[in-house]
């Protein structure tokens, strides 16, 4: 009975979801194809061949986690259906995977909206052989429809934040037991800490196992690391990345770096595009000179064009590594509101120590973890504009202590060697799993 409400108040409440969208879509940019057939579970390409292994990425973030493991599955010869929510998550699954997509190995579509038609459908078009969600995106009709198939789920690198174990236990209290139930259909539960296998526990996972989170597994382009400390050290200049600044957060930064003087390059780095012409504006408004890096890329001349700029706008996708790269430090946005922070792993793994904001609930253990041994900083002031203020003021000090910032770099780095090794161990349970399944299952005829 919850699943049948829940159900009927989903279709009730699809056109606003949809409105929700398109209005996301229109800021966001990019292809979204809200009222796309792939979204309602009908398919216009047949699949041909074996069962596939289905992973789900829902987002940006999801996909740049499940890099190395989607690697690993490509490498071993696996056949791969890969989903996503958002038109960034589908960018990036198509940038990494380019030649995969062209041979036919790995093919790109929309998860379908959890509706138990379109669900059912996507189920019986692909048949997956198992089915693997990356960090989160546990939806009631999803996993039952897994079930009705008789296809095995697996939540790999989950976070579960004691933010999101609120909101699952509010939602238990409308609809009884829909959410506890959903997450005692996952068959195999692989988290990234004890805390988030304790929370997962609590709101009715089972079968948990702690591995690790994948983004320590980062594998970062070798050509973009080498174009960034190249451009760095031509340009013979301290640089300050503040990256992936979401609402509200870019104009923080610009009153902060508005009040400091000094020779330090800032790259201010939105995650989402829509935000990138707010910036602009935000910078002109301020008086700080200014240069996007679309133009700057394009010019021979950069380091001329540069002499008298304050703030590079960086208005472009895809580019992080090599702005991280360029960087002597890196403060990581998405922490001043509350947003639950950002990735800080891919700057360490650099190399680029980092500061972040007191609002880093989605990054919890990996923060405590990097401040804990040097190679990071928070700032714990929950006034917004002063929090940030005082992230660019520790940055120009770091840069005023070249022995200090130089072992911050080592810390950095050895943090992110050590928590490696979460690709393998998801592998390694995955075998396990499906051998174990294989064993309980009557034989074919």
């Amino acid at each position: 009975m919850p699943q049948k409400i829940y159900t009927l108040l989903l279709r009730l409440l699809a056109p606003l979801i949809w409105v929700y969208m398109l209005l996301r879509a229109r800021r966001a940019g990019g292809q979204w194809q809200i009222f796309s057939a792939e979204r309602f579970g009908a398919y216009a390409l047949p699949w041909d061949g074996e069962a596939p292994v289905w992973v789900h990425a829902v987002s940006l973030g999801e996909t740049r986690a499940a890099q190395s493991l989607m690697a690993q599955l490509l490498a071993r010869g696996e056949r791969v259906l890969l989903t996503h929510m958002t038109a960034t998550g589908r960018a990036e699954g198509a940038r990494l995977f380019a030649a995969e997509i062209a041979n036919g190995q790995l093919r790109q579509q929309w998860v379908p909206y959890d509706f138990p038609g379109a669900t059912r459908k996507f189920m019986q078009h692909y048949q997956p052989r198992i089915g693997i969600l990356i960090e989160r995106e546990v939806w009631p009709n999803l996993i039952e429809q897994a079930q009705l198939a008789g296809m095995p789920i697996i939540l790999a690198s989950a976070r579960f934040s004691e933010k999101s174990q609120k909101q699952v236990e509010q939602i238990d209290k409308v609809f009884l037991s829909l959410m506890r139930e959903t997450y005692a259909g996952l068959d195999l539960t692989l988290a990234q800490t004890e805390d988030d296998a304790r929370r997962l526990y609590e709101v009715g996972a089972l079968n948990i196992h702690v591995v690790g989170n994948l983004k320590f597994d980062v594998t970062l382009p070798a050509v973009a690391v080498d174009a960034g400390r190249a451009w760095r050290q031509r340009l013979n200049r301290p640089v300050i990345a503040i990256a992936s600044t979401r609402e509200n957060e870019n104009a923080l930064f610009v009153k902060a770096m508005a009040q400091q003087q000094t020779s330090a390059l800032f790259l201010l780095i939105p995650r989402h595009p829509q935000r990138f012409d707010e910036a602009a504006n935000l910078l002109e408004q301020a008086g700080i000179a200014t240069v996007r890096w679309s133009v700057l890329r394009q010019n021979s001349q950069t380091e001329a064009t540069l002499a008298k700029i304050k703030v590079v706008l960086c208005d472009t996708l895809g580019e992080m590594p090599l702005f991280y790269a360029a960087s002597d430090v890196a403060i990581v946005a998405g922490s001043f509101v509350p947003h639950g922070g950002q990735n800080l792993i891919e700057a360490c793994a650099l190399g680029t120590p980092v500061i972040v904001g007191p609002y880093t609930y989605n990054f919890a253990e990996a923060v405590e973890q990097a401040v804990a041994i040097g190679a990071a900083a928070q700032i714990q002031s929950t006034e917004s504009l002063d929090a940030a203020q005082r992230a660019v003021s520790l940055a120009l000090r770091w840069l005023d202590d070249q022995q200090g910032l130089t072992e911050k770099r080592e810390l950095a780095r050895e943090w992110v060697a050590q928590h490696t090794g979460a690709t393998a161990r998801i592998l390694q349970h995955i075998t396990e799993f499906e051998a174990a399944r294989a064993q309980s299952l009557p034989p074919q005829n």
